[in-house]
């Protein structure tokens, strides 16, 4: 049997929605997908705004006012970047993520963890869910390079 990894530790900096870097480690938030930084949404008038930047400023607001950082790894992605559960101030910091509506469940990696958080954004329409958007992972499958805007139905 192998030990657990060692948390790591620290003041987080915010490299987008759903990766951190501590200690020049970069970690990528286990179970959930934010906006690209490049990826546009609409607001609730219909308004096009970055979506993706909004949700890496939300993330940095949020670990600034909750420091430290912590994160235990519970895999490795196919850049090699840590996968990691990362908790600032007591909290689950993709939940939260998921919760104000800034990221999504990826129940490819997140076997429905954070689904209860997003169905929660989706019922107050906080963030992404207050306008129409593409789901991150469907973005970057069909994204060519030109600003793509694409439609989440509500059902």
């Amino acid at each position: 049997m192998t030990a657990a990894a060692e948390p790591i530790v620290g003041v987080a900096s915010v490299v987008d929605g759903d990766t951190i870097e501590i200690h020049g480690q970069r970690i990528r938030l286990n179970g959930i997908d934010a906006p690209e930084s490049r990826q546009l949404c609409l607001d609730a008038g219909g308004k096009k705004y970055r979506c993706g930047q909004k949700a890496a400023l939300a993330l940095s607001d949020f670990l600034d006012a909750h420091r430290p950082t912590s994160c235990v790894e519970v895999d490795r992605d196919r850049y090699r970047r840590a996968v990691a559960v990362c908790t600032a101030g007591g909290h689950d910091i993709a939940e939260w993520m998921v919760r104000q509506g800034h990221a999504l469940d990826w129940p490819r990696y997140s076997d429905g963890a954070y689904a209860p958080a997003e169905r929660d954004a989706r019922a107050a329409e906080r963030g992404m869910w207050a306008g129409s958007f593409a789901r991150p992972w469907e973005w970057r499958a069909d994204h060519d390079g030109a600003e793509l805007i694409g439609i989440t139905l509500r059902e």
